[in-house]
């Protein structure tokens, strides 16, 4: 049976573990912070490697732009920007991809959209990322950005910013730290647990990002009319608070006949993109094809 050295990427950590055939049963190695340097990630995931042992593929969840194995634009991580990442490592086979549509992988080969033609995926972390599921195959688009859903805008006064789009800005989990912060709490994982607890001022702070994610959602609900949306990333586990003001957001920009659209954590939740990871380093270059 192959193993595979799963890593899960992010703009602030990493996660890795090694795949030996059952996605359910992943052998975690570490969860901790991303490397700050080429140099460092490169370092980090070789010593993974002889820590994992007799691994013949590195299957990797990157937020970013990918064309192949090569890195094309991750903007959060940026000595990656023009990395050809089967020539980092290659005694062994590469797989990799951006994250959310790793995800999507997961979910729909083993997880929440396994029985769905029809998918929207959003990986809620440091960033926002997106894939879809359209007609039972992953979109990847011509440059492999498709559905970058981070960028849409529902302000038509933003400047714009070269690495940053706007819902990125507005609802992400950095903008959720900010808001944590003007309550003096100490980042977005606080502000969760007061609102959870039904802190009153906790749980209007969230309004205002969850209702930027709602109303750009409508959009994307109203153009690819999906059976149902999953949320994914370091967020998932906490929709049980924020589906309320997204939920409340999201209906009043569509018409009846979209507005009981489903909205769910998908079965990995925040271990989506370390699940679609082991998938795609077993699948191959062809991962995108779910077969």
């Amino acid at each position: 049976m192959m193993r595979v050295l799963a890593i899960d990427l992010g703009g602030t950590n990493l996660r890795a573990a090694v795949y030996s055939g059952d996605v359910l049963a992943l052998q975690v190695l570490t969860h901790e912070a991303a490397p700050a340097t080429l140099e460092d990630f490169r370092t980090r995931l070789g010593a993974l490697a002889d820590e994992a042992g007799d691994i013949t593929a590195i299957g990797l969840a990157v937020p970013g732009l990918v064309e192949g194995s090569t890195c094309r634009w991750i903007p959060n991580l940026p000595y990656l920007d023009g990395q050809d990442l089967q020539k980092l490592f290659p005694s062994l086979a590469v797989a990799v991809g951006n994250d959310a549509q790793i995800a999507m992988l997961a979910e729909a080969v083993e997880g929440g959209a396994r029985s769905l033609t029809d998918a929207l995926l959003l990986a809620i972390g440091t960033g926002i990322g997106s894939a879809v599921l359209a007609g039972g195959r992953i979109v990847a688009g011509a440059q492999g950005g498709a559905c970058s859903f981070g960028w849409a805008c529902a302000d038509i006064d933003d400047a714009g910013d070269d690495r940053s789009g706007w819902l990125e800005r507005s609802a992400s989990g950095r903008a959720l730290d900010t808001a944590a912060r003007g309550l003096g709490l100490a980042n977005g994982a606080a502000l969760i647990a007061e609102a959870r607890s039904g802190n009153g001022d906790a749980m209007a702070a969230l309004e205002t990002p969850m209702r930027s994610l709602g109303t750009a959602l409508a959009g994307a609900v109203a153009l690819l009319n999906p059976q149902a949306v999953l949320i994914s990333g370091g967020i998932a586990d906490a929709l049980d608070v924020m589906r309320p003001p997204l939920l409340a957001a999201l209906r009043r920009q569509l018409p009846p006949h979209l507005r009981n659209i489903d909205i769910r954590p998908g079965a990995f939740g925040s271990r989506a993109g370390l699940a679609g990871a082991a998938l795609a380093g077993a699948a191959g270059a062809g991962w995108r094809h779910l077969g």
